[in-house]
């Protein structure tokens, strides 16, 4: 083997190399989930990466999917999703987060603070297929909901009551305790989803006149135990006003070091 051509790099060179190559492993770069039609607008889903690493994932969600949201629609049980967007594979690989359900709530739905028409955005920790299997058959609750947080049974009228608020397609749905007990309506908050005892979604449940306002905004995430294997929890959320393009761009990020909490 001949070792002469190396000796013709000059060391100038050869270093700028050995530079650049953790530079590119550091290199944040955007990948790209699907897009899918809600209310005639293009909901897209995206994630940003240093190497394998995630450093943040969302969505971007115009405002033409908010303004032309309709003010009636069909009464279903259970309710169906508006949209289905599947985030990037290495997204999903190396966060655990899969896709995102979003529902349009005309009326909005109970309890009493939200009974707004409001938007619910499921970022599922559980394939899209695993999510549309729920059925509520399960009634357990988890033993360790976040602080300050609670898993209320829901009597819907024609329904029946819903046992830790669990919709079909969904799970079980834990609110902020000083929220659920207020007199006056909700206008955004961070939602913690269940099944079978485990985590399986947050989300950003947001009133209509709050997107209308065209403002950023955040929303605390609370420290969630049991995610499942793989999982790696967001501490963050904010949801970005992009005046140019008219859109919200969703963004979680620090996300935590294998399961659990950061």
């Amino acid at each position: 083997m001949s070792w002469g051509p190396f000796r013709r790099i000059p060391a100038a060179a050869a270093l700028a190399v050995l530079v650049a190559a953790p530079a590119a492993c550091t290199r944040e770069r955007l990948v790209q989930g699907d897009c899918k039609a809600l209310n005639g607008a293009p909901v897209c889903a995206w994630g940003r990466l240093k190497g394998t690493t995630v450093v943040a994932f969302g969505a971007t969600v115009p405002m033409r999917a908010v303004d032309s949201a309709p003010a009636e629609l069909p009464m279903v049980w259970p309710p169906v999703a508006g949209a289905v967007v599947a985030l990037p594979a290495e997204v999903k690989s190396a966060s655990g987060f899969d896709n995102i359900t979003i529902f349009w709530e005309p009326h909005g739905h109970p309890p009493g603070p939200y009974l707004v028409p409001h938007f619910d955005f499921h970022f599922n920790a559980i394939p899209g297929l695993q999510v549309a299997a729920i059925d509520c058959a399960d009634s357990t609750k988890p033993a360790n909901p976040p602080t300050g947080y609670e898993l209320p049974d829901v009597p819907i009228p024609q329904v029946g009551t819903l046992v830790g608020l669990c919709v079909p397609g969904m799970g079980m749905h834990s609110l902020p305790s000083s929220e659920l007990h207020a007199a006056a309506p909700f206008e955004k908050t961070m939602i913690v989803g269940y099944y079978h005892r485990s985590p399986i979604f947050v989300e950003p449940m947001i009133t209509r006149a709050t997107l209308a306002a065209r403002r950023t905004f955040d929303l605390p995430i609370p420290a969630v135990a049991g995610w499942p294997a793989g999982v790696r929890q967001p501490s963050r959320f904010e949801a970005v006003y992009d005046s140019t393009a008219q859109a919200y761009q969703f963004t979680f990020s620090g996300m935590g070091a294998g399961t659990g909490t950061e």
